[in-house]
């Protein structure tokens, strides 16, 4: 069976963005194109990770190119989007495997998430190159430089909302407190 691929080329809007409260949240990353709207589940890890990915890879592409790339260095002001997510927030899929590239002769960033499947080592290959193959559900993206800087910054910002750390040992800090191993245990409130 082929599976299944929603194609967001050049999307109106690419986000991330969280449902619930901090500790309890879930995040989403969700892809806008004129009637379609696509939303996938993810770990905040992989926000995380995605982001700093993308930031390194137009870094290096501005750097290979000798800034000829039309990258901005920083995120455009007028493509700041602080907006909640779209409704309805229907998941489609979670995320198990991200994949990034850099098409380098429409310069757009390419980011392909592969739903969750029980062999993530070997993912199916690229929607480009097997437009076709049997696998897992795939949502493809395709930005401009501006939107990834964009979309990174608003990403690294959703990831830093969550709970504060504890200074003494570093993990979340729930309203009601933690115990905290750095304090044998005790409990530390925030």
């Amino acid at each position: 069976m082929a599976r299944v691929v929603h194609l967001h080329d050049a999307p109106e809007r690419f986000v991330v963005g969280t449902v619930g409260e901090p500790g309890q949240r879930t995040f989403y990353l969700q892809a806008r194109s004129k009637n379609l709207l696509t939303t996938v589940g993810v770990e905040k890890e992989q926000v995380a990770v995605l982001a700093e990915r993308i930031d390194a890879m137009l870094d290096e592409v501005l750097r290979l190119t000798g800034g000829r790339a039309v990258i901005p260095a920083v995120a455009p002001k007028e493509l700041a989007d602080d907006g909640p997510l779209d409704q309805p927030i229907i998941e489609e899929f979670r995320v198990g495997t991200l994949r990034l590239a850099w098409d380098n002769e429409n310069e757009r960033v390419v980011i392909e998430a592969y739903e969750v499947t029980d062999d993530d080592a070997d993912p199916p290959p690229p929607v480009d190159e097997a437009p076709d193959a049997d696998g897992p559900e795939t949502l493809v993206v395709r930005i401009t430089g501006a939107q990834a800087r964009a979309f990174v910054q608003r990403a690294l910002a959703v990831v830093a909302a969550g709970r504060p750390p504890c200074p003494f040992c570093g993990n979340p800090l729930d309203p009601q407190g933690h115990l905290c191993p750095r304090l044998n245990g005790y409990r530390r409130s925030a």
